[in-house]
């Protein structure tokens, strides 16, 4: 699927925690096609282009989800804050990358992203629990305090309702209130790769999604890898763009 450049229209900028904000982009139906997992890129200006994880499946409405974190501190994220709070319509390029859902796939899906890595998880799970509701999905989703999770209240819905989904909350803070109450909502303190060690997961027959900085997502595949993770069945957008040195 080539990747192609067009203008959208934003619709809708809505704050999803005092750090991060979703938005949502129409356009031509056809032309927003993508796989779930991939990418677009924004451009700010004829040089710079960012990239941001397309947070919903193909949904063939023309409509786009987005989850941007805000870093003042960082001027592309403040001149894009900027930028979409004035801005009516946007330029874009998709879909970019190819850690994308299985579509021909049955195994588990062990799910682990950190932050905004969400925002690609969401789009795998909405296609995965529309293709088969009964697929074993387990997602762990890591951030340094519990408000971090800022679509908390989704990923406990789909514990509630799809028997086969499990949310594990991996904090390195301590809760300042307990999650929602379900059997398969589960909460663990630590940094994820260590989380991850500890946990009695039996990972050699899933697809494995990872979705974070470098170091978390290396940090977390050497755990698994010992837990026995089939490396044919691994995928991460970290392997394209920061791919390990070799020894």
């Amino acid at each position: 699927m080539s990747a192609r450049t067009m203008t959208c229209r934003v619709s809708e900028v809505e704050d999803l925690n005092s750090d991060v904000f979703g938005v949502t982009l129409e356009g031509r139906a056809e032309a927003l096609t993508h796989a779930p997992g991939q990418y677009l890129e924004l451009e700010l200006d004829e040089s710079t282009w960012v990239p941001f994880s397309i947070a919903s499946g193909d949904r063939d409405d023309g409509r786009l989800e987005l989850h941007v974190q805000h870093w003042p501190e960082r001027s592309n994220s403040a001149r894009l804050r900027e930028l979409l709070q004035v801005a009516q319509k946007l330029t874009v390029r998709l879909p970019g990358g190819d850690c994308v859902l299985d579509m021909s796939s049955t195994r588990p899906l062990l799910l682990v992203a950190a932050g905004t890595g969400f925002a690609q998880m969401k789009a795998l799970i909405e296609a995965a629990l529309a293709q088969n509701p009964e697929r074993d999905i387990q997602l762990w989703w890591a951030v340094r305090e519990h408000r971090e999770l800022y679509l908390e209240p989704l990923a406990t819905r789909w514990a509630q309702t799809y028997p086969h989904f499990t949310f594990h909350a991996v904090t390195e803070l301590a809760l300042l209130e307990p999650l929602a109450d379900g059997e398969r909502i589960m909460h663990h303190q630590g940094r994820i790769d260590e989380v991850l060690e500890d946990a009695p997961l039996t990972p050699a027959g899933c697809d494995v999604y990872l979705s974070g900085s470098p170091g978390m997502v290396y940090a977390c595949l050497d755990i698994l890898a010992e837990k026995g993770i089939d490396q044919t069945r691994v995928f991460s957008d970290v392997f394209s763009y920061a791919p390990r040195r070799q020894a």
